[in-house]
């Protein structure tokens, strides 16, 4: 009887919340540890780094910003600071996930580290690319007479404010554009001079027994195949135009191709910037090579 008693006496509120979990503890979340939320934190801010980045090289290809704002602000200014900041924050996010107990999503920090390393080693290329080729923006096969552009690409580059197209004779120290140049041995130099010593692999194309038509249609043909736009030939001229455009900021240079004296001479102009980091020579070493596998067939 006393047994029966025992069950079925009322259960006291003290004895209940000692032997009965709390219903709200079961249900209540534990809050983030900041140091868990780290990595994610720096993931965002590389991420953040990152569409700046893109933004800066190829805003100003779709018209959105300026070069001058994406290239000399974006990336060479602000651009540098902001990979610093991101990567410290990043390597404080990674230690902290990895190294102290419990640890965290670390392998988000990891990725966080990677992005600005990744884009700083770009940067370095591309300077690294500057200094090994001639700060100038003029290329030609033919250094006594280059190719000279029609009147209309002429009038469009005025428009634009574009490069001047220099005389190949003129040393770059009595240049505009090189004024401030602080090394007075290349001042001395001419357009001429700069390209014989950087460029000798550059040189006329020798037609042979190929006659001028066959000349114009390879040129026009091997420019499209390499991707120049706007590509058509002058009328009541000898020469072929067409426009260039970079894939990253979309710079736009333009390129003319001459017929005469039994060879076809290349030339290719940048319309901004003092340094084409060495893209004009290489795009004329591309063309000639694509018009002289179509004179062969």
């Amino acid at each position: 009887m006393n047994e029966t008693n025992h069950q079925n006496a009322p259960v006291s509120p003290a004895s209940r919340s000692t032997d009965a979990p709390d219903a709200h503890a079961e249900t209540a979340k534990p809050r983030r540890n900041w140091r868990t939320a780290l990595p994610n934190w720096s993931l965002w801010l590389s991420l953040g780094v990152l569409l700046w980045f893109a933004l800066a090289a190829f805003g100003p290809k779709f018209g959105l910003i300026d070069w001058r704002t994406g290239l000399g602000f974006m990336i060479r200014e602000a651009g540098v600071w902001l990979l610093a900041i991101s990567a410290l924050f990043a390597i404080f996010a990674f230690a902290f996930a990895f190294l102290k107990t419990p640890r965290g999503p670390w392998w988000k920090a990891a990725l966080a580290m990677a992005i600005p390393a990744v884009l700083f080693m770009g940067l370095l290329t591309m300077r690294a690319q500057a200094d090994a080729v001639p700060p100038i923006y003029d290329v030609s096969t033919d250094l006594r007479d280059p190719p000279a552009f029609s009147r209309e690409t002429m009038a469009l580059r005025t428009q634009l404010d574009a490069n001047p197209v220099n005389d190949y004779g003129i040393p770059l120290g009595q240049l505009e554009m090189w004024a401030g140049v602080e090394d007075e041995a290349l001042k001395a130099k001419n357009h001429a001079d700069v390209i014989a010593e950087e460029y000798a692999d550059l040189q006329p194309i020798i037609l042979g027994n190929v006659d001028r038509d066959e000349a114009f249609d390879a040129i026009v043909a091997a420019m499209g195949e390499i991707g120049l736009q706007d590509v058509r030939r002058v009328d009541g001229s000898n020469t072929v135009e067409g426009v260039a455009e970079t894939f990253a900021f979309g710079f736009r240079d333009d390129v003319v191709a001459r017929v005469a004296d039994g060879q076809i001479d290349l030339r290719s102009v940048s319309r901004v910037g003092l340094s084409d980091l060495g893209y004009n020579a290489e795009r004329l070493r591309e063309l000639s090579q694509a018009i002289e596998e179509r004179l062969a067939r």
